[in-house]
């Protein structure tokens, strides 16, 4: 059954800056907030920021200015550890610990936070169905025996496992080639729509974010350029940069043009 999007998290970033030692600056002054239930994708190029600017959401960085809500309570305030346990986290390097089952992958989360075992088993084969691996078939393979796409949903399912209200994904379909990045790419907004998950997401991949995103937030030099619907990212550019990096050209313009709004652009 599919989800209303109160049940995704909303997230606050404000004045999230971040300074590496030398003090050079990967993200500055951030002001954003994502919508419970949104699907916003981070876009920049390679060295923008956008990975970092996701990573101060669970603390994996910590900003060095500024502050990070989910559900209007500080992260820093926070467990790192319980607050990780909370936040479903997708990279590209998948990640599933050879030595365990996919069953036992998926269920990682669960098991440390002390579900019973007839949950965490009934929670692994929804989740395997939800990402269309069939569980009779996978539960008891190993990641070796799967192949890349197969990886990428069960890492996928596992970031789920425990019902978390917020999903972040880092790149996660960049080392698949581009068949399997399409398939994975209309899984996860079927379970987007399905779930009602906040969703932040991070790529350098122009197509990749104007067919998943709810809203994208174009990065540069580790500031927000401009923060609006793929429609109006394509149709209204905020200036040089955005329209460099999304390639407004006559393609561009026919799709901002006939691409239907979806009912949050509506408002």
């Amino acid at each position: 059954m599919a989800s209303s999007a109160a049940s995704g998290s909303r997230v606050e970033l404000r004045g999230v800056g971040v300074t590496y030692p030398g003090g050079s600056d990967a993200v500055r002054n951030v002001d954003l907030t994502v919508g419970a239930g949104e699907f916003t994708v981070f876009l920049g190029p390679s060295g923008s920021g956008k990975s970092t600017l996701l990573r101060t959401i669970n603390r994996l960085i910590e900003p060095t200015s500024g502050a990070v809500f989910i559900d209007g309570v500080d992260v820093r305030t926070l467990d790192p550890v319980v607050l990780r346990r909370g936040i479903g986290y997708v990279i590209q390097a998948v990640g599933l610990f050879p030595h365990l089952t996919i069953g036992a992958n998926v269920g990682v989360v669960p098991t440390l936070l002390g579900w019973d075992r007839a949950r965490i088993a009934r929670r692994v084969d929804d989740l395997l169905a939800l990402v269309r691996l069939e569980p009779a078939t996978y539960r008891d393979r190993y990641p070796r025996q799967l192949s890349g796409g197969e990886q990428q949903r069960t890492g996928v399912a596992r970031a789920l496992a425990a019902e978390p209200h917020l999903l972040l994904m880092d790149e996660p379909f960049g080392a698949v080639d581009a068949i399997v990045r399409s398939s994975l790419q209309d899984e996860i907004r079927r379970i987007h729509r399905e779930l009602g998950t906040t969703i932040v997401f991070v790529t350098h991949d122009v197509d990749e974010a104007l067919r998943l995103a709810d809203r994208i937030v174009v990065i540069a030099g580790g500031a927000i350029a401009q923060a609006d619907t793929p429609q109006r990212v394509l149709a209204a550019p905020a200036d040089d940069v955005v329209r460099s990096l999304v390639g407004i050209d006559a393609q561009s313009r026919e799709f901002a043009e006939a691409r239907p709004l979806r009912s949050h652009e509506m408002r």
